[in-house]
């Protein structure tokens, strides 16, 4: 089989496609392909230290992004799906970093989980991109911050760090802020809008499951306790605190400690 035929290769393959259709679609694919076993177990291509972009959107520190306007006023919501459209594309290539990066040492099993994290990630970047087109916008009109890759590259030497800080801390967040935005939207008679929000928080709560089931088994292996190893990572790789109120329910489901996301958020 040739290293083209290697889910390390498919991987790599999508995570330089610049441009956002070729990456959805090529994210897409690979996870297809690994469900289907037309991909060997093997990793013969390196991950690349960034994934490739286009030229736009603009990518800004996160004290340069412009202001979204006043709330309600129709900059201020094409600004918003703006910004999730970029978290949804930035994390098609977190989801990738993560199986290909990590999944030789972590098993097959962690390689079909973040695969089909990709997928979803790649379907919810096509459904906003949509909705903002129908707002009369596009994903690049506006410039976008860079902090999530940032994440990345910071916990690139340890699967636990990244699976505590991306997954558990990152994604999480999303649990917290959707449900109000989905109220807002409804509130603003977006009933497409009001759709693909909730579609996306189900399924981040599946996402953030997906993480801490594999930290879990990261700290067997390590020999240490689940929900202290969880605290002490964030306390090491993660800059500042978690940010309550808490969605206490969602992220229950998703298998995180209330106890211990009290204790990071003091």
């Amino acid at each position: 089989m040739t290293s083209t035929a290697t889910v390390g290769g498919a991987i790599c393959a999508a995570l330089l496609a610049a441009d956002p259709l070729d990456k959805v679609m090529a994210a897409r694919k690979a996870a297809r392909d690994w469900r289907m076993g037309r991909l060997a177990f093997a990793f013969d291509a390196p991950m690349p230290d960034r994934p490739a972009r286009p030229l736009k959107p603009e990518l800004l520190p996160p004290n340069r992004m412009p202001k979204r306007g006043k709330a309600g006023s129709e900059r201020s919501r094409i600004a918003l799906w703006h910004a999730l459209a970029h978290i949804e594309f930035v994390a098609i290539d977190l989801a990738l970093d993560m199986a290909g990066r990590f999944g030789g040492e972590m098993g097959e099993e962690f390689v079909s989980d973040f695969l089909g994290v990709a997928a979803d990630e790649a379907m919810h970047f096509a459904l906003l991109d949509r909705h903002l087109a129908a707002l009369g916008s596009h994903y690049g009109a506006l410039p976008a911050h860079d902090g999530l890759w940032q994440a990345a590259e910071q916990t690139a030497h340890d699967v636990a760090a990244r699976l505590a800080v991306v997954p558990m801390v990152l994604e999480a967040r999303g649990l917290d802020v959707t449900p109000p935005m989905i109220e807002r939207v409804r509130a603003q008679g977006d009933a497409n809008g009001t759709r693909i929000l909730t579609r996306i928080l189900d399924d981040e709560i599946r996402h953030v499951a997906v993480g801490a089931k594999h930290l879990m088994e990261c700290a067997r292996i390590r020999g240490e306790d689940p929900e202290l190893f969880w605290m002490s990572l964030v306390r090491r790789h993660f800059r500042g605190s978690l940010k309550p109120p808490f969605n206490d329910s969602a992220r229950s489901a998703a298998g995180l400690s209330l106890s211990a996301c009290a204790a990071l958020a003091c």
